[in-house]
Parts: structure tokens; C-alpha cells; sequence
């Protein structure tokens, strides 16, 4: 009874919070789980793509020579570059976490301080676990504490002493923590002394210092909490603290008696400081305000047209008094069913069948409420007196540099000697100069929007380094034109699919703000392509793109969309588009749609398209008609300002038609037996409230069903993964020896039952065992979230989308082999090869043309000496090597050369079926001494301690 006891008691520990002591010991369980791994030979080849790159939190710009900066990257790690972006170096790949809050450099000492968690609060802003600290230029790094802070927005090092450090932490996203505010270590970070603090709810998010008064500091603090349902992004914390000696006492310098917004309507800040050439300081305080504009300031702003906060208040008579041009506009720019019409609307609110709250209710879902909000957004104050008094710098808003998610941005640069040129960062790159009084864009055709860091050279004020969602960006005319640095694979994929082209096939995913792309699966990164002038990887659609299915009927036709459920249906090369995301009828409340709403081809048919609000809708003519066929299968939503209450996760089982499974971002699960003609709830044994990341239906054995539920939205780390054998009336837990990492991902392989892989915020495992035990897989792959797996399977390869670091793939044939109940000594065979004469001499750039392949071998059991062989098709053994073997997967790589003393034999061989008047084939050493096998048949022979295996191959 005890186990069931432990079980049933799941739900109420879902919800605790994961401390900062149990992912410490989860970092180390990972490195156990790696270093104990029989795949850890298995090695992933990046596939890019690298041309949209993903979001940068900071960069640190070397004062001695720009051409060398560091860049921290919100999920992708911290990057280097010594080059001026050509290329960059990864240097953070294997600690606890990759994502990048902050990073500040002592030059003189090359000792880097990275302070871990992007402070931009976003849906996908992982949780750091404090700073770190190198003393080598980031050839190592130690963990210096402040783990709970989670989310640090500004550090700041000494540059005569790189012992004294200033952290500004935002804290927890998802919870209230009292690990939050300023503090400040003079040694190094074996210490730390929190000298600012407001509440349990409020975060320093910037700190800057004075650079000619170095004692005088200045931090911005922020009152901010996320939930799954809803976000406030203001409060009366927020606000403007100035320091006089070092940081260790602040006083409150931003009041409204002082002219500057304080109240619930305080949202995230930004600072700056310059001087200027008199020698008196200007201090700029960026606010994302959240007070709402007043009714009269949005009527002004919206003249005689006819908008929803106008609908809102009016009543049926005033409705009947509208000119029917003014009820057109409304429908047509809002988006309404094409059968309605100003003079059938305006009679259907006279006849009582529609109200004007209907008419506003029909358009209030997520996407509206993102951008629609009326907050006053993006102000700068200014105050040349330390913040006793402070003014507006413009006199009109500037709705278009924060929209309604000031949240995302929040800082501006200054230039240090020219207080009057100003960089906002924004959705654009908003440029003043003129102390904020007007502003321009700084904005190139290049370069992507939402930024989020902009460098001022003081010695060359026209020269910027920015940073934003697309990567990084270098100007050397003040903004009007840039260059673009994006040659890492940092892309941030949500999804990933792939086809079966007969040219080869193509990997699909939907990024974050980078929209969908199509590319080859055996792309490898080369500035080579803008000297051919066209890159491998095209995009497909725009906005965050979401999840991607593919007509394997055409390899063509593509299902492709943006945030919030919309959807279309593609066909790229007959350059056709069709939306297909079904509409509420007009008096119904509107569907609810996640961020990143689930689709799904049918396995059965290609033309049954599935795609989930908070209900399943199914079409029989890929979109074209889309019918609900559950009912409500959420716990029905919540108040706030986040979707919620909607479906996440979409599957039908390979094995029989209408076996249907959904998950919600509430935690729910249900399933149908009868193609979504009846429902019933499936989840009431498993943890309550969680986030249903996937419910995927086993290939093997249509009983069998898989769910990942993910509590990052609770700070619950915890790796929840279960397994149901009666289609989710019972879930057992498996993969109890994974770290305490959240779960994004799970994935049966469709050859090998006993083959499961799971996908989690810092990497990717694999079981052989149908999830009894898992093992790291991490060959060439850092310790980044992942959050989409497929296979391709004629090539048996797994691709994996990364949320950071774009895509990888593996070939997974010789673990399909190998996951048996007693696995034997097992070698794949690279397959076809090709002898060419110009082996063994130098290309085009000097470089000597060698040939490389591989014998992938599963070695079970411990650590062996083995012999690889290499025989003709005779059995003359051409070729030896010894090797040392380490337990699972090994790669022993060969260059195809063979001892020359058989090079006779082999001519003989190779002309023996020559005609008399064609040329003999002479067998002599290539250019580098070594002789290459020529055109025939070979077969590897691999022996440890007796024990055999062999792999045939061909050279052509």
C-alpha cells in the first residue's frame, strides 16, 4: 500500500518549488547520467540554421578593442568574439544553465562575471541559478551563489578591483522569493551583501554606475509576477534608487511629487547617465508605464472611427445613430466573418439578436488583449538634479516602441559625453538627438526587430554594437546602415518536422519572433552562401512561428502559423496560402488559443487536419472546413491577461483511426475512442494544475500512451513522465533516475519499442529500455532546452530542436540495434563511399583531400581492446587498427587507406575483367604517401576478446 499511498499523495507535491539545492544536485545527476552513458559516443552534428540567430540579454565590448566582445544570449549560452563578429567562439556550454541575464568583464584581468535568467520575462525566460565567474577569459568558470535570484539583470565589476561586484536580480518569474534586489561581494562572490531590497515581489532589473563619480550608483527596481494565466507587469515597487557610497545604502529618488510615475502602474525601468560639456550629469529613467491613457485621450487619438473601447460603452441607440461607413471600417479592419455587413449588424442590434458587448466580446482573445491594451507605454524622464525633480522628455506618447509589452524591453543607451543621443530599445530602435525630445529610427533592412542592448563607442559615438531578437548587429553610421553578425546556430525553435523529398529531405521548425523555415537535412554551417548569393534554409512564414506538419503525400504542402492559433495551409512551390484557423460564430465567446497552439495530420489520412483551442477541431479537406468535435476539454480559463485554459498537445494514435488524445495547459488529459464522438478525463491520477507538455500514443501497441507534464510555470522543476498500458485509465512514472529538469518532449521510436527519447529544459535523454532508466545524450550537443524531437526515418535520423541553439541530428540505427533485452557486440557500416584520384593532394586553399568516414560499434558490457580489420572481398586483410572500445556507442573513424604492400594484389583485382583496349588500372600511393582503397567490395571485421562482428560496405 505504501507505493500506492506515495502516488496518490503526487498532486500535492506538484506544486512545491524546486530549491536551489535540488538543482544543484540535478546539475550534478545530469553530469552523472552523461558520464555513466553508454550514447554518449553517439555524436549530434549541428544543422543550423544560424541566418536568424535568437535573443541577446547583453553584451560586453572590450574598451581597448571593439573588434572583441562577449554576448550573452537569453537560452543559447555566452559567445565570443575576437574577430568583430565574423566568427564566435561558445564558452558556457556545459554549466548548470545556459540562459544569459547579464555580463560585465574586468579587461585588465580577463575576469568575466555572467549573472544567469534574462530579466525580459517572457513565456520562454528560464531560470538561471546565479554568477558565475572566470578568471581566464571564460576557459573556466565557478559557480559564486546567489542561485535563487533566478533572473539577474545588470552586473557590474570593478575594473581596478575585479573582486568588487554589483548584481542587480530580479528574482523569481513564476513566485515570490526574497532572494532579489542589489548586492554587492568585494571578494569575488565568495560573499554577497544584498544592500537593497523591497519586497518579495520586486527585483532590481538595471544598475549603472557613474563613470567620473564611481561611489555614486543608480538602480532601477521592478515590481513584476507571472502566472500561467496572467501577468502583472507593474506595482508601487518600481522605481529609481541612487547610491552615494558604493552601493551599500540607496534612497528612493522616483515619487510622484517628483514628477515621475509611481503606483500600480510602475512598470519595468531603464537607466542611463552622461554628462555633458559643462560637466553636469543627465540621468534618464525609461518607463514602461502602465497606467491606462484616459477615455478622452483614446477618443481624441481615434477621431470618428468607430473602435472597441468607443463599442464598449455605447448603447444600442447611439449604435443605431453610427453611419454604416463607420460599422464597415470596424468589421472589415477587425477581422469579422465576410457575411457580415454594417446593414445586417446594425439590424441585428436593433432586433435585440446581437448586443454591442457581443460585437466586442466576439474580438477579445489573447492576441488582442497583447497589443490592444491602452497603457501610455514607453516614457523617458529625464532629471538633472539626482531625481529630486524629474520631466517628460516628449510631449506626445510613443505607442510604437513598447506597443502594450514594455515587459520585453526596458533599456536605453546614452551616449556618456552627449546626453542629448539617446537609443530607446524597443520594437524598434527608437534614436533621439535631442535629449528625448523627438525621435527617428535607427532601424536597417537587416536588421530584426525587438532589441534589447545597444553599445555606444565613446570614442566613435556613430559606432553601435545592438542586440536584439534576430542576433547581433554592428553600425559604424550611427544606425543608418548595419552589418549582421549571425553565424552561431542560435535559433529558438518551438517546433520541428521533417518530409521525405526525393531530393533529399528537409527539416521544418517555427521559431521564436523568426518565424517558419524549411532547409536541407544535411546542411552544414559555410559562409560560402553568400558567395553562391542564396541561403539553404528559406523562410516560409513570419511572426513566432509555431508548430509545423507536412503533407507526405507532396512534401510540399505545409501547415504553418503564428501565436495564438493562427494557422494556414501552404504549398510553397505553387506559392498558394489559405488561412484555416476556424472562427466563433458572432454572440459566442471566443476560442481560446495557447501561444502555441497544437496541429496534427491525421496518419490515417493526410486530408483530416486536427487543430486545438479549448476544443478539438477536425477537418476532413486539409482546413478548408473546420468542425469542433469535443466539448471543453480545459478546466475553462481564467481571468487574466495570458491565454490559458487551452489545449497544448494534440495526438492520434498510428494504430487506430479516432483514438484521440489532448492535453491542456491546466493539466488536463482526456481521451476519445471514437473519433471525438465521446470524451473522457484521463489525468485524475496524475499531478494536478501542471502543464501538459505532450501526450504522445504509442507506435507499437495502441493501449500504450505517453504525457509530460511541466511545472516551470510553479518554480516545480520536478521531470514528470508517465506511461499508460490501458490508453491512460492508470499512468506509471518512469524515467525516476532523470534529473529534477522540466519536461518539454517525449518520443517513442517507431522500429523500436524499447527505444524513448525526453526532451528537457537543459538537454536531451534517451531510454533503452521503454523508460526504466535513462541515459544523457550529449555528444556535441550542449546543455540546452529542447523542445522538439522527429525522426526521419528512412534516414534514421533524430532531429532535435533546440530552443537556443537551433537544430542537431543524429543517426539513431545502431541504437535501434542496440536497445534489445541482451544487446550484443553490434558495428554499422558507412554504406556506399566513393574513391576519388585526387585524394591525398592539395585543393584550391592547400589543404590535403582526405578522405573521412566511420564504423559506428555498440560495445555492451565494460570497457574493452578490440581489432578492426578491413578485408578485400576475398578475405585478404588490407587494413589494421587497434582501438579502444568504451561501453555503448563508439566511433571509430578510418580514412579508407589500406597497407601498400596489397597494392599489386589490388591491381590485379581491378583489371581482371578489362577489355583489351581500355586503359589498365594502376593502384600507385596518393600525393601524401598513403594508398586508398579503390572500387570494390569490402567487409570491416571488429574483434573483442573473441567475440565478432562484421559490416560490409561498398566503394564506388
Amino acid at each position: 500500500m505504501l507505493p500506492l499511498l506515495l502516488f496518490s499523495l503526487t498532486p500535492l507535491l506538484a506544486q512545491r518549488a524546486t530549491t536551489a539545492q535540488e538543482r544543484q544536485q540535478a546539475y550534478q545527476q545530469r553530469l552523472e547520467l552523461q558520464s555513466n552513458s553508454p550514447a554518449a559516443g553517439l555524436e549530434f552534428t549541428n544543422i543550423g540554421p544560424t541566418i536568424m540567430s535568437g535573443r541577446v540579454s547583453d553584451i560586453a565590448v572590450d574598451p581597448a578593442d571593439a573588434t572583441h566582445f562577449y554576448v550573452g544570449y537569453a537560452s543559447g549560452g555566452l559567445w565570443e568574439t575576437k574577430d568583430n563578429g565574423i566568427t564566435f567562439q561558445p564558452l558556457f556550454d556545459d554549466q548548470a544553465v545556459m540562459t544569459i541575464g547579464a555580463i560585465d568583464v574586468n579587461w585588465a584581468k580577463k575576469t568575466i562575471y555572467v549573472g544567469t535568467g534574462e530579466v525580459n520575462s517572457s513565456r520562454s525566460s528560464y531560470a538561471g541559478n546565479g554568477v558565475y565567474r572566470s578568471t581566464d577569459g571564460g576557459r573556466s568558470w565557478q559557480h559564486m551563489g546567489l542561485d535563487e535570484t533566478h533572473h539577474i539583470g545588470q552586473v557590474i565589476v570593478d575594473q581596478k578591483d575585479p573582486s568588487t561586484v554589483w548584481v542587480a536580480a530580479l528574482g523569481h518569474l513564476y513566485g515570490t522569493n526574497p532572494e532579489r534586489g542589489v548586492y554587492k561581494t568585494t571578494n569575488g562572490g565568495e560573499t554577497w551583501t544584498k544592500t537593497l531590497f523591497v519586497d518579495d515581489k520586486t527585483g532590481a532589473v538595471d544598475l549603472i554606475r557613474d563613470p567620473r563619480n564611481p561611489n555614486e550608483l543608480f538602480a532601477a527596481t521592478w515590481e513584476r509576477q507571472r502566472w500561467a494565466w496572467d501577468f502583472k507587469e507593474s506595482g508601487p515597487g518600481s522605481g529609481v534608487w541612487h547610491s552615494t557610497d558604493g552601493g551599500s545604502n540607496w534612497s528612493r529618488i522616483s515619487n510622484t511629487n517628483a514628477g515621475f510615475p509611481t503606483g500600480d502602474g510602475g512598470g519595468r525601468i531603464g537607466l542611463a547617465v552622461s554628462y555633458d560639456t559643462k560637466g553636469k550629469r543627465h540621468l534618464y529613467a525609461a518607463i514602461d508605464n502602465y497606467f491606462r491613457k484616459t477615455a478622452e485621450e483614446l477618443d481624441k487619438e481615434d477621431d470618428d472611427s468607430l473602435t472597441k473601447n468607443k463599442l464598449r460603452k455605447m448603447d444600442k441607440a447611439a449604435f443605431a445613430d453610427l453611419k454604416e461607413y463607420q460599422v464597415e471600417d470596424f468589421l472589415r479592419s477587425n477581422g469579422f466573418d465576410r457575411s457580415l455587413n454594417a446593414k445586417n449588424v446594425k439590424a441585428k442590434v436593433a432586433a435585440n439578436k446581437v448586443t454591442t458587448a457581443q460585437l466586442v466580446e466576439y474580438l477579445e482573445d489573447a492576441n488582442s488583449l497583447l497589443f490592444e491594451t491602452p497603457v501610455k507605454g514607453f516614457e523617458l524622464y529625464h532629471s538633472t538634479s539626482d531625481g529630486k525633480k524629474w520631466a517628460r522628455t516628449h510631449d506626445d506618447y510613443l505607442p510604437t516602441i513598447y506597443n502594450t509589452y514594455g515587459y520585453y524591453f526596458g533599456t536605453i543607451s546614452v551616449h556618456p559625453e552627449d546626453p542629448s543621443t539617446i537609443y530607446a530599445m524597443g520594437v524598434p530602435i527608437a534614436k533621439s538627438t535631442d535629449g528625448g525630445k523627438t525621435w527617428g529610427g535607427a532601424n536597417g533592412d537587416n536588421v530584426h526587430a525587438d532589441h534589447h542592448h545597444m553599445w555606444i563607442n565613446p570614442n566613435r559615438p556613430d559606432h553601435l554594437i545592438n542586440g536584439n531578437d534576430g542576433g547581433v548587429n554592428i553600425s559604424y553610421d550611427g544606425g543608418k546602415n548595419w552589418i549582421k553578425c549571425n553565424a552561431p546556430p542560435l535559433g529558438q525553435f518551438y517546433d520541428v518536422a521533417v518530409d521525405n523529398h526525393p531530393d533529399g529531405y528537409r527539416v521544418y521548425g517555427g521559431l521564436q519572433d523568426n518565424g517558419t523555415w524549411r532547409g536541407p537535412g544535411d546542411y552544414e554551417a559555410s559562409p560560402g552562401w553568400t558567395q553562391r548569393g542564396e541561403y539553404p534554409y528559406k523562410a516560409l512564414f513570419g511572426g513566432d512561428g509555431m508548430q509545423v506538419q507536412v503533407d507526405p503525400r507532396d512534401n510540399e504542402t505545409v501547415y504553418v502559423g503564428f501565436q495564438y492559433g493562427n494557422y494556414f495551409r501552404l504549398n510553397p512551390k505553387e506559392g498558394t496560402r489559405s488561412s484555416i484557423t476556424p472562427k466563433h460564430e458572432l454572440g459566442e465567446r471566443p476560442y481560446r488559443w495557447n501561444w502555441q497552439s497544437p496541429i496534427l495530420i491525421s496518419p490515417h489520412q493526410p486530408d483530416i487536419f486536427y487543430l486545438g483551442s479549448n476544443f478539438l477541431h477536425r477537418s476532413f479537406n486539409q482546413g478548408e472546413k473546420m468542425d469542433i468535435i469535443s466539448p471543453d476539454l480545459t478546466h475553462g480559463g481564467k481571468k487574466g491577461d495570458v491565454a490559458y485554459g487551452t489545449l497544448t498537445t494534440i495526438d492520434e494514435s498510428p494504430l487506430q483511426f479516432g483514438l484521440l488524445y489532448t492535453g491542456s495547459d491546466d493539466g488536463k488529459i482526456h481521451r476519445s475512442s471514437d473519433a471525438g464522438t465521446t470524451w473522457k478525463r484521463i489525468d485524475e491520477s496524475l499531478p494536478q494544475d501542471l502543464w501538459v507538455t505532450n501526450v504522445s500514443a504509442g507506435k507499437h501497441d495502441k493501449k500504450v500512451v505517453y504525457a509530460t507534464l511541466n511545472g516551470y510555470r510553479n518554480d516545480d522543476f520536478a521531470a514528470y513522465v508517465y506511461r499508460s498500458e490501458d490508453m491512460g485509465d492508470t499512468w506509471t512514472p518512469i524515467g525516476k533516475n532523470l534529473p529534477n529538469e522540466a519536461v518539454n518532449v517525449i518520443l517513442e521510436d517507431a522500429e523500436n519499442e524499447r527505444l524513448l527519447f525526453v526532451g528537457t529544459d537543459h538537454g536531451l535523454y534517451v531510454s533503452m529500455d521503454r523508460g526504466d532508466k535513462f541515459v544523457a545524450m550529449h555528444g556535441g550537443l550542449p546543455a540546452v532546452a529542447v523542445h522538439a524531437l522527429a525522426i526521419q526515418e528512412e534516414a534514421e535520423d533524430l532531429i532535435v530542436g533546440t530552443h537556443g541553439r537551433s537544430l542537431y541530428k543524429a543517426n539513431i540505427g545502431l541504437l535501434r540495434t542496440a536497445a534489445v533485452d541482451k544487446p550484443v557486440l553490434t558495428m554499422v557500416s558507412p554504406g556506399s563511399l566513393r574513391y576519388s584520384d585526387r585524394y591525398g593532394s592539395k585543393g584550391f586553399n592547400f589543404e590535403v583531400r582526405e578522405p573521412e568516414t566511420e564504423f559506428k560499434v555498440y560495445l555492451p558490457g565494460a570497457a574493452a581492446g578490440a581489432v578492426l580489420r578491413i578485408n578485400s572481398k576475398d578475405g585478404t586483410t588490407l587494413f589494421t587498427k587497434n582501438v579502444d572500445l568504451q561501453p555503448g556507442v563508439n566511433v571509430i573513424p578510418y580514412d579508407m587507406s589500406f597497407d601498400g604492400s596489397f597494392a599489386q594484389m589490388m591491381e590485379g583485382a581491378l583489371n581482371e575483367d578489362r577489355k583489351k583496349d581500355t586503359r589498365a588500372i594502376t593502384v600507385k600511393a596518393a600525393d601524401n604517401g598513403v594508398y586508398y582503397l579503390r572500387a570494390g567490395k569490402y567487409t570491416a571485421v571488429l574483434e573483442v576478446d573473441g567475440t565478432m562482428a562484421e559490416a560490409s560496405f561498398v566503394v564506388k
